[in-house]
């Protein structure tokens, strides 16, 4: 398929459990915890053991950090452009993320959102987050119902499956494959909640989502035929 790069916005999402630690957690949260975490936790493991995982599932997680990617033509070169939400604050964060969702897509004309396994994680990570914050769904995320061509997702770990559902390749080991500079080269997503938490260090975190989106855009280029992105055509 021939995509139509200035259409797509391409987006990564940074997440941490709800709280610092499991003894942060409310009782029944606790509890819920406990039953969810049996499913995984090996022997001799407690839900408090695993609890670095929450972050993962959106009941039990929440959102430090969304970045967005762009590009676009100016004087007849491309530029990628990339802004990100961040706050301590997570319906603010949620909230100023879809002001600019709606004026993304009233600008563009058959828009389209793009991540490494957007389908089973950004996507519905962020519907799921704005509808616990009580946030409207913007239209382009309420996808229920809708009819495969109607769902506006790019997802480039899908398109590396070759309608092979069994296959996972992460966004690294396609990266380096396809020689595309790492965005792994600072931290990775298991450090995320100790960075945040234990560091306080947000600039950091969104640094790492940046080149997150930017390594997405670059091997969607890359899967097009398409050059990658230069430094120079870089703007964060």
């Amino acid at each position: 398929m021939n995509y139509t790069f200035e259409n797509i916005l391409f987006i990564d999402v940074e997440t941490v459990p709800q709280a610092a630690s499991y003894g942060d957690l409310p009782e029944a949260i606790k509890a819920l915890w406990e039953k969810k975490s049996m499913y995984f936790r090996k022997e001799g493991q407690s839900a408090e053991d695993v609890y670095e995982r929450a972050g993962i599932w959106a009941e039990f997680g929440r959102i430090v950090c969304i970045s967005v990617g762009f590009i676009h033509s100016r004087k007849g070169e491309r530029v990628f452009r990339v802004k990100s939400f961040f706050d301590d604050d997570e319906k603010t964060l949620l909230a100023n993320f879809s002001k600019m969702l709606h004026t993304f897509f009233a600008k563009k004309k058959n828009a389209q959102l793009c991540a490494h396994n957007g389908k089973e994680f950004d996507f519905p990570y962020i519907a799921r987050r704005m509808l616990i914050n009580g946030l409207a769904l913007p239209h382009m995320l309420d996808v229920a119902g809708s009819k495969p061509w109607e769902i506006p997702f790019i997802d480039t770990m899908e398109l590396w499956k070759f309608g092979d559902y069994k296959h996972f390749s992460s966004l690294n080991l396609l990266t380096t494959i396809f020689s595309i500079p790492s965005p792994k080269d600072d931290m990775d997503g298991s450090q995320v909640a100790a960075v945040y938490y234990n560091d306080g260090d947000i600039n950091r975190i969104v640094r790492y989502c940046e080149k997150d989106v930017l390594a997405v855009a670059q091997l969607l280029l890359r899967y097009q035929g398409e050059p990658l992105l230069t430094e120079v055509e870089q703007v964060f």
